[in-house]
């Protein structure tokens, strides 16, 4: 059934650099509206519904989605295409109160970071978040980088140094012009060139093997448990770690909030729950490829070093599918990383702008905070090549970051919703979750590793806030100008604070 494949590199080389050449003239094209920092990380607050969804999709889709569906399918059937796709599309979806929450209290932020400096006016807890977001950004940049070098190295056997430089000079430049704008048009494109190939590369996949039928039969004479949906092995194994760290990948990702900062009030809502709902289609299409890889006996030791993750790449090739269905899927691959690494880019320039470069010097003149935030692309481009050489498992890695995000979703969501939530036990509920959980993780068991982080943290920083009397009063944040346009408040923000005025009880939670 699965044969050697025998495509030729130079066809990979064209498919990275011809859909780089693309994003750049969409970028090239809309560095007009990029006139300054402000404009740079945060759109002028000006992304509507359709850009909106688009961008949010593309961002969400990124290499853990296209291929670790199809891994998880293969390592543990049915069961792990279902942990594993179920909670994508709910952690999008329930950004939405967090989302509408923050940008009513605080209409004229940029960062998540920036947030909890006002919230806590501490510098642990404003340190420890601005770590915690720029490891998360890094590692967003490194797992798609590593879902690059990935796809190329199992389809066409390309050198992973070479598929590094080709993928860090591609996309580092066209994101170097055009900041959110760039990433918020090139991925709404990317959505679209992601969601009816995979369909379409999927069916002929099918077709190929004789089937779904067959597949599903194959499937069932694998293993005792392989078409049990409920099978608790793969919640046990992965699935409610990375559930909750899924949850925090967006509550507590900057490339999220970027995008609530970012969006038109009027539509910010609605943008997030047709995101959540538009994913869906993409996991799980895609994970089917792991129940073909499963259903006809591949070894894993024929995947080399990609692991279970490189299943669908690993199917697709192998197959004898027309080269253009080949190329397609890695169209499709290619599509889901670029979009996230440019994401990454543009969340971590906010980051460094507002958070970094700011606080710094908040003299600094305006083009050399221009100049500076957008070099740090370049810089964190190097940093994400220099990791990924280093040759960490993949599916190792998506499991790792998503187990410590885990840790951000207690804090983090007290301090958004609860006046009495304090720095110390903001600081203390994360680092001690971690500090325990992670040991647990490695030497009893995932599923136990997840429920002793989330116990701690949650203990720690109800009890911690509970021996304290401060209670922290929202409206302040409601006043501040914007850290990088001179004070200036956007029309979009000041219609972020009428409709605080109009609600009867802006802040319900007590």
């Amino acid at each position: 059934m699965f044969h050697p494949s025998d495509l030729s590199p130079s066809m990979g080389f064209a498919l990275m650099l011809g859909l780089g050449a693309f994003m750049f003239v969409v970028a090239f094209t809309v560095r007009s509206m990029v006139k300054n920092t402000h404009d740079f990380v945060i759109a002028d607050r000006r992304i509507g519904f359709g850009f909106g969804v688009g961008s949010v999709i593309a961002v969400w889709t990124w290499s853990m989605a296209v291929m670790m569906s199809s891994a998880q399918a293969f390592s543990f059937g049915t069961s792990g295409l279902i942990w594993f796709v179920v909670p994508n599309g709910l952690a999008v979806m329930v950004m939405v109160p967090f989302a509408l929450r923050l940008r009513r209290q605080m209409p004229a932020g940029y960062t998540i970071v920036e947030f909890i400096r006002e919230r806590f006016d501490n510098k642990p807890a404003t340190t420890v978040m601005l770590v915690a977001m720029l490891l998360g950004l890094l590692a967003e940049i490194f797992i798609n980088l590593f879902g690059v070098v990935l796809v190329m190295g199992v389809v066409f056997d390309i050198n992973p140094t070479v598929v590094l430089i080709v993928t860090l000079a591609t996309v580092t430049v066209y994101s170097y012009f055009g900041g959110l704008w760039t990433s918020a048009i090139t991925a709404t494109f990317n959505t679209l060139l992601i969601t009816v190939p995979a369909a379409i590369v999927v069916l002929y996949v099918l077709q190929k093997v004789g089937g779904p039928e067959l597949v599903f039969q194959r499937v069932d004479a694998a293993g005792p448990e392989t078409l049990n949906a409920f099978d608790g092995s793969a919640a046990a194994g992965f699935g409610i770690s990375l559930a909750l760290g899924l949850l925090a990948s967006t509550m507590a990702d900057q490339t999220f909030w970027q995008k609530a900062w970012a969006l038109k009030p009027t539509t910010m809502g609605r943008t997030f729950v047709w995101a959540g709902l538009w994913f869906y289609p993409i996991p799980i299409v895609l994970g089917l490829l792991g129940l073909v890889g499963l259903a006809f006996d591949v070894n894993p030791a024929d995947l080399g070093d990609a692991g279970s993750g490189g299943i669908g790449p690993y199917v697709v090739s192998h197959l004898g599918l027309p080269i253009v269905l080949v190329a397609l899927y890695v169209l499709i691959i290619l599509n889901a990383c670029y979009s996230s690494i440019d994401g990454a880019f543009s969340a971590l320039s906010s980051i460094v702008a507002v958070d970094i470069l700011k606080r710094a010097n908040p003299e600094i003149a305006s083009k050399s905070l221009f100049r500076y935030t957008k070099a740090s692309i370049l810089v964190a481009g190097v940093i994400g090549g220099i990791v990924v050489s280093s040759g960490l498992d993949y599916v190792d890695l998506v499991n790792t970051v998503f187990f410590l995000k885990a840790a951000l979703i207690i804090p983090l969501g007290l301090a958004i919703f609860w006046r009495r939530m304090t720095s110390t036990a903001f600081v203390t509920s994360l680092l001690l979750a971690i500090a325990v959980g992670y040991p647990v993780r490695e030497t009893v068991g995932e599923l136990q590793g997840i429920i002793t982080l989330e116990a701690i943290s949650l203990v720690a920083a109800v009890g911690i806030s509970l021996l304290s009397k401060q209670s922290f009063d929202f409206a302040s944040l409601r006043g501040r100008g914007e850290a990088l346009s001179e004070g200036r408040r956007t029309d979009e923000a000041h219609d972020a604070d009428l409709t605080v005025e109009k609600t009867t009880d802006p802040d319900p939670v007590r």
